[in-house]
C-alpha cells in the first residue's frame, strides 16, 4: 500500500539557487537509496516569500525496510546541505510534518 508523506523544511536566505542546483545534480547513489526505500515520487516546492520548502513523497513499503538516517549516503547528503538549510545538531534537516487534511 502506498503511503503519502508531506513535510516542511526551511531554507536559509540567499540560497534559493544553490538549493536548486544541488538537487538538479542529486547524487545517483542517494537517488538509488531513496528508490530502494520505496520512495517512488518525491517533490519539493519552495515558497519564495517565506523560504519554506514543502516536500511530498509517495512511499511503497520496500522488501526490506531501510533506516534512512543510519545510511552513510544519507548522512553525507545532510552534511552537504547543512550550510543552506535549518538543521538539527546531527545536520538532519529540521522537518515539520504536514498531516493530510484533504484528498481527491
Amino acid at each position: 500500500m502506498t503511503q503519502i508523506n508531506a513535510f516542511r523544511m526551511k531554507l536559509k536566505p540567499g540560497y534559493e539557487e544553490e538549493y536548486k542546483k544541488r538537487h538538479d545534480t542529486i547524487w545517483p547513489e542517494l537517488k538509488e537509496l531513496l528508490e530502494k526505500a520505496g520512495i517512488s515520487e518525491y517533490y519539493i516546492f519552495l515558497d519564495e516569500a517565506t523560504l519554506s520548502l514543502f516536500a511530498f513523497q509517495k512511499v511503497s513499503p520496500p522488501a526490506q525496510p531501510l533506516d534512512l538516517p543510519a545510511q552513510p549516503v544519507m548522512r553525507r547528503w545532510w552534511d552537504y546541505m547543512a550550510d543552506i538549510m535549518e538543521v538539527n545538531p546531527d545536520n538532519s534537516p529540521v522537518v515539520v510534518p504536514c498531516p493530510m487534511v484533504f484528498s481527491m
